[in-house]
């Protein structure tokens, strides 16, 4: 991966952890949160989006909308785990 791919990987990462804090009302995380956040949520998504039959196009706005679901996912499983 050279540094184009890297730094297209952490916006996308950062655009889903923050589009995820809003569809998520209260969880806020800043720069490097929202870039975790996505980045992880990218990772549970792959998993868990294929299990389920949803396939998702390709090119940046396909992998935001896939990083952002699973970000989404992540967060709602924190929220059930700190309850």
């Amino acid at each position: 991966m050279g540094i184009e791919g890297l730094i297209v990987f952490l916006l996308v990462g950062a655009v889903a952890g923050w589009l995820a804090g809003l569809i998520m009302k209260g969880f806020g995380f800043g720069l490097i949160g929202n870039i975790v956040v996505g980045v992880i949520g990218a990772f549970v998504a792959g998993f868990v989006l294929p299990m389920i039959g949803i396939s998702i196009g390709g090119g940046i706005v396909g992998s935001i909308i896939h990083a952002t679901i699973g970000a989404v996912i992540l967060l709602f499983v924190i929220g059930l785990v700190k309850r």
